[in-house]
């Protein structure tokens, strides 16, 4: 299967897959906040008379590019995941995991609803994602991570490579040998990590854009170079990114406009990318 980015349901996308043809996948689901997510886009622009100063006395500008928008709202949040969830377990191949990435609101009941589809038995890990950005609760302790549920199609086949994931420095090297502090060690199942900067290079706008270093993690540890990488909930194409970088093939879905604005921007000019969807969006390749 080629590199494809799809426009629309992912639900009949997901139909369409062939079983056990699918070696990991990867989904950041809507996380039911209640409320529609948006992020206002700025430029940076040299202006003599700017309000801002840069490196080397340059002064700048900032400049709206735009507010990118989605309602995050479900009446029926397990109905919605769990059709899909049920496609996603078929499409797995025997060696295969699905990383369920969610936060405090939905991760208990999906917890439950999915050690009913994939067993119980098959479940490897709670990924703790904590990360320390955003505003402060003054009536309870700060919420400052996501989670990450993973599952294995079926635990002792699954595919791990423990020598490929990248090494973390150890909390207190001291205590092990030069040696092994110079490996660093294998990260546990919190992860330390920052989102992705307001104004780094790795910023596309999408609202709620993650960072390639947990992607990369993720795709390193659990499918190899060859292997194909499905996300239906795509978003701001960070899955794809990494699939391009690491030689992965993949398969993405969304059914956000604004996301495949923000994709097509992100694979411009990649040739090996093939898109199916909706023809009317404006200055898209579909």
């Amino acid at each position: 299967m080629p590199r494809t980015i799809y426009f629309g349901d992912n639900l009949p996308v997901l139909q369409s897959l062939e079983s056990e043809s699918v070696q990991l996948i990867y989904i950041d689901p809507p996380f039911n906040t209640g409320r529609t997510q948006s992020l206002n886009r700025m430029k940076n622009v040299q202006s003599e008379s700017g309000a801002r100063r840069g490196f080397n006395g340059r002064r700048y500008d900032s400049e709206s590019q735009g507010e990118l928008r989605y309602k995050d709202i479900f009446d029926d949040y397990l109905g919605f995941l769990e059709p899909r969830l049920l496609e996603a377990q078929r499409v797995l191949k025997s060696t295969g995991t699905i990383y369920v990435h969610l936060d405090y609101r939905e991760v208990h009941y999906c917890r439950v609803m999915m050690d009913v589809m994939f067993g119980r038995e098959n479940f490897l890990n709670e990924i703790i994602w904590a990360y320390d950005y955003g505003g402060r609760s003054k009536d309870r302790w700060p919420a400052k991570h996501d989670n990450i549920l993973v599952y294995a199609k079926s635990i002792g086949q699954h595919l791990f490579n423990y020598d490929e994931v990248e090494r973390i420095p150890y909390m207190a090297p001291g205590l092990v040998t030069p040696e092994k502090a110079k490996r660093g060690k294998l990260p546990t199942d919190t992860w330390w990590h920052t989102i992705v900067p307001t104004v780094g290079k790795e910023r596309t706008g999408y609202p709620t854009q993650k960072p390639l270093g947990i992607i990369r993690r993720i795709i390193s540890a659990s499918s190899n170079p060859g292997d194909l990488v499905l996300d239906f909930f795509a978003g701001s194409g960070t899955t794809g990114e990494v699939c391009l970088e690491s030689d992965r093939e993949f398969v993405l879905v969304d059914s956000n406009p604004e996301a495949i604005d923000v994709m097509e921007k992100r694979f411009s000019g990649r040739t090996d990318i093939e898109w199916i969807g909706d023809a009317v969006l404006k200055n898209s390749p579909l």
